[in-house]
């Protein structure tokens, strides 16, 4: 194996003033200007803390960070920085990798983070101003928890160079394990260049197919109500049966909406994150098929939202089932509403991934929310555009506590 790549002082304050985000833990280098946008924490946070030591901030508080986002990190591993520009300097900060770093964390702006014992001055002033201290080479050898160590495609349980659906049925019981581990790259399902197209779609497309549908449907079904001939109960008793008027259609639309919330909490729980028996071959392709796949490689882009024509077929059957249950007009009223949730999910869900949302917003706090189930909290925080469904079925993933420092 090749030796790591060694990095200067002066040219992780070059690379960071040019606008990359290099980060490092002891002497670990890693690129994180490819992450910064998708980064939980937004990308303000992330860039003021380029070309420091973030050792301290991977405990917390505010978030301390799973052994699936530490792992997670080592994939952006480009370097080292040089052995005697890390000595003998600062008050020693636990590692990712539960070594002990020699430098604390120096903002940009020449303020400490949190757990700092430099108190101003710029990363390569405070290196500068540490003795040159010679260390034997296995002393200041980088260690990395093996935990957290990257995927290595080269003798990971799959093939990546393959379609992946095919090969994880058997993976048996390490599928659980293997899928919740999650990796930075696109993922292969289909050997047909075709049905693979057909199984990726981009985010716009879901609203440029299914918004006009809601339009369109939500005006003939406001039209068929102002006709004055529907009836809830009609089917029962005529003498008691209750007039739908026109002016309902808003209140019946924002029902369709919320029934929508309780059937994408009650899909994403209990299909979505089903566990395949591990002797099933065809439950546990099945399951990376729906969801595995998107727990797998939880940034590939092409994958967040559900492909119009698999969707098409499960809209067709809720839509039939509301025909059964409700008069004509009146399911329909439902229905659109609940297909408005959907495309609202669809896209929310897109930017829960992708969005750098403001902190302190609605959607700031989901994102982290969301990210949180993916790489820690897979049995809990099932809700996607709400969290609201996550308390009656008590699956709220739990606020983080740290204990306060004498």
């Amino acid at each position: 194996m090749a030796a790591p790549r060694s990095f200067s002082a002066a040219e992780v304050r070059d690379r960071c003033a040019r606008g990359e985000c290099l980060v490092r833990c002891r002497r670990r280098l890693y690129d994180l200007s490819a992450f910064v946008r998708l980064h939980p924490g937004g990308e303000r946070l992330l860039r003021s803390r380029a070309g420091t030591d973030v050792s301290a901030a991977l405990d917390g508080p505010p978030h301390r960070h799973s052994a699936n986002a530490r792992r997670w990190l080592e994939q952006y591993y480009v370097g080292e920085l040089r052995d005697e520009q890390v000595a003998g300097c600062g008050r020693p900060v636990r590692c990712h990798g539960g070594g002990v770093g020699a430098v604390e964390s120096v903002g940009r702006s020449g303020v400490a983070l949190e757990g700092s014992g430099v108190q101003e001055g710029a990363l390569g002033a405070a290196l500068e101003s540490c003795p040159k201290v010679e260390k034997p080479l296995d002393a200041a050898a980088p260690r990395v928890d093996p935990r957290c160590k990257p995927v290595d495609v080269g003798t990971d349980l799959v093939d990546w160079r393959k379609p992946l659906l095919w090969q994880v049925g058997y993976l048996g019981e390490k599928y659980d394990e293997w899928v919740h581990q999650p990796v930075d790259r696109p993922i292969r399902l289909f050997h047909s260049d075709f049905v693979e197209a057909l199984s990726k779609t981009a985010w716009y497309v879901v609203f440029l197919v299914w918004t006009p549908v809601v339009l369109y449907l939500s005006w003939v079904s406001y039209t068929a109500l102002a006709q004055g001939n529907t009836r809830l109960f009609s089917s029962f008793t005529t003498e008691y049966s209750i007039p739908v008027h026109k002016y309902y259609f808003p209140f019946i639309f924002l029902l369709g909406m919320f029934l929508w919330s309780l059937l994408e909490y009650l899909i994403h729980r209990f299909v979505f994150h089903m566990k395949p028996p591990a002797s099933n071959y065809y439950l546990i392709t099945l399951h990376f098929l729906l969801h595995g796949q998107h727990h797998k490689s939880p940034f590939d882009s092409s994958r967040l939202v559900f492909p119009p024509v698999p969707a098409s077929l499960v809209i067709a059957f809720f839509y039939g089932v509301l025909r059964l249950l409700l008069p004509e007009v009146l399911g329909l009223s439902v229905f659109v509403g609940g297909l408005c949730g959907y495309v609202v999910y669809d896209m929310m869900h897109y930017y829960l991934h992708y969005g750098s949302p403001k902190e302190g917003t609605y959607l700031y706090g989901l994102k982290a929310y969301h990210v949180k189930h993916h790489f820690e909290h897979q049995k809990s925080g099932f809700g996607i555009t709400t969290r609201f469904w996550d308390h009656p079925f008590r699956t709220l993933i739990p606020e983080e506590t740290f204990e306060k420092e004498d």
